[in-house]
């Protein structure tokens, strides 16, 4: 059985197109720029025919890995859908949460972080009984990375999702999920008060892509919290 990562970082999105893949890469440069052995894992990818590159390709170009190593070749669906939609489509069986956890399989050699991408939003089906938050509590990683547009209605959509994320994320966890607003123009006045609200009324972990700060956000989440997720909870994490 492969080693499970020293860390386990988890990145979702309030939505599709927010930039979980883009600050995803990001992460996984900034690890190895830094000197750390990563491994990156899309339990299920759908995509568009059309489309140039696929998120498991542009995750295995940032960890230094096969697109196939990173999402196994039968997840893989054509179509731009909710992965079990999509299979669904497709005329194939939709996974189970348990086939997509089984099949997230590390490297021999244990790495130092670990990153999972979920596909669409913190509510969007992973697979046929179980959505992204399912799929966060069965893997049980060390941090949780939650991607938002900067812009107008991500206040909402920040806050649904960190109240969704609650149950496996939340009170036993030692941090709540990192917020990334992605997008985000300094000289906006909309963006910084959107930052500012999150920070400032919600008490949130904001992070906002400027120069630098996905490194340092990346120094952060490369640490082992003092005690880990779902501890308490019972069942082997992936």
């Amino acid at each position: 059985m492969s080693p499970r990562p020293a860390v386990v970082v988890v990145v979702v999105g309030t939505g599709t197109e927010v930039g979980k893949t883009w600050v995803a890469e990001r992460l996984l440069r900034a690890w190895r720029a830094a000197g750390l052995a990563v491994a990156a894992r899309k339990p299920a990818q759908s995509f568009a025919p059309g489309d140039a590159t696929t998120d498991a390709e542009r995750l295995g170009a940032a960890s230094g890995e096969g697109a196939q190593t990173v999402c196994q070749p039968h997840r893989w669906y054509p179509v731009p859908m909710a992965p079990p939609m999509a299979a669904e489509a497709l005329g194939r069986v939709p996974p189970t949460l348990v086939d997509l956890v089984g099949e997230v399989i590390w490297p021999p050699q244990q790495a130092d972080v670990g990153l999972v991408e979920t596909a669409g939003g913190v509510r969007s089906p992973q697979a046929v009984d179980g959505d992204a938050v399912d799929l966060v509590a069965a893997l049980r990683p060390e941090h949780v990375v939650l991607v938002a547009d900067a812009g107008l209605g991500t206040i909402n959509g920040v806050l649904l999702s960190v109240a969704a994320l609650a149950p496996v994320v939340g009170p036993r966890a030692p941090t709540a999920p990192a917020v990334v607003l992605d997008r985000f123009d300094p000289g906006d006045e909309l963006h910084r008060r959107n930052r500012d609200w999150l920070t400032e009324q919600c008490g949130l972990d904001v992070t906002v892509v400027v120069p630098g700060a996905l490194e340092t956000l990346a120094g952060r989440l490369a640490r082992r919290p003092a005690t880990r997720p779902g501890a308490d909870r019972d069942g082997p994490a992936a």
